[in-house]
């Protein structure tokens, strides 16, 4: 089924379709993806209770901060590059510093703490996206992307380590994948907290993986040996980059183009969006955005029914009818 909205930019207003199925309408008639803040590279975005969202400009190397009546103002520059945000259970700001290849902790004080820069002893390649679980441990992806002459991640015949890792509550940190996922990028973790979910978007060639995998843990948060299940394929489209998960359980997954990036992505079937998935790996609904570079979703609000998206330039929202889950603060 397909069901037509207004996708409006600026004053304009852009005549889009909604794509759903298996049942699912998820995205009320009457909404409409609004932009709200224009910026450069925007990636990352984190909702705080005071109204406020948090969001990384790449380009420009900072995070933002968008007030609740609208403001907006550069909260860290430099920011090391960072990319994926996300509160702790403490309220504060963790990021996956790209540029400067760690992941931070921005204090109460506005103080940062360096919580991971290397694992045995070699530095990660360029954190990427972040999330917490409920007991405030956190989950990070550690992909390259672009130039890999100064990979220090490698196993003992020299291929390069994507890896995912954990920060324990006690700061150790664990690698829970190596080689099983090519490139992960987004990541999230079930409600639950019985499964992570990563996005593969390895979109260097045209034979890469663009999919979203999921996995399942252990009592004591380790992963299932061979629990590893692919739930969606994109193709040669492109694929996916950051995603939310809502109280359901079902995944807010950003992917695809309106325009083919050749020589390594299409565009195709899977068109700039949000891909509304399943546990088990149904697309339900898409939500198209009119502009390339869909990066990273978040929810928000005060019931949780507002959708952040980071794309191209801009932050922009969009309302849903069932709310969204965080971890910070619970509800």
């Amino acid at each position: 089924m397909v069901r037509t909205v207004f996708i409006c930019v600026f004053m304009n207003c852009l005549l889009l379709q909604v794509s759903k199925t298996h049942g699912q309408d998820l995205v009320p008639t009457e909404s409409r993806l609004e932009p709200l803040n224009r910026v450069a590279f925007t990636e990352g975005p984190a909702w705080h209770p005071d109204g406020s969202v948090f969001f990384s400009d790449i380009e420009n190397n900072r995070i933002m901060r968008r007030d609740a009546d609208g403001t907006l103002q550069v909260y860290r520059s430099p920011s090391g590059k960072a990319n994926g945000l996300v509160f702790d259970l403490e309220g504060r700001l963790i990021a996956c510093e790209g540029g400067n290849r760690r992941v931070t902790r921005t204090n109460a004080d506005g103080s940062l703490t360096v919580l991971a820069e290397a694992f045995q002893g070699k530095k990660f390649n360029s954190p990427n996206d972040i999330t917490v679980d409920s007991k405030g441990n956190l989950y990070f992806t550690d992909p390259r992307y672009g130039d890999r002459d100064t990979i220090e991640m490698l196993d003992e015949s020299g291929k390069s380590i994507e890896g995912v890792y954990r920060i324990g509550t006690d700061g150790r940190v664990t690698r829970l994948l190596e080689h099983q996922v090519s490139r992960p990028n987004g990541i999230a973790i079930s409600p639950d907290d019985r499964y992570l979910y990563i996005a593969v978007n390895s979109n260097d060639d045209q034979g890469s993986y663009r999919e979203l995998w999921r996995f399942e843990f252990d009592a004591v948060r380790n992963l299932v040996a061979g629990s590893g299940q692919k739930l969606f394929d994109w193709g040669s489209d492109r694929g996916p980059d950051g995603m939310a998960i809502d109280q359901s359980g079902r995944l807010f997954v950003t992917a695809g183009l309106n325009y083919a990036s050749p020589p390594h992505e299409t565009a195709g079937k899977y068109r700039a969006g949000v891909y509304v998935i399943s546990a088990d790996g149904k697309l339900l609904q898409t939500i198209p955005v009119p502009i390339d570079m869909v990066t990273n979703c978040a929810f928000g609000g005060p019931d949780r029914k507002t959708l952040f998206v980071t794309a191209g330039h801009k932050l922009w929202s969009i309302t849903v009818k069932e709310p969204g889950f965080t971890q910070w603060p619970t509800q």
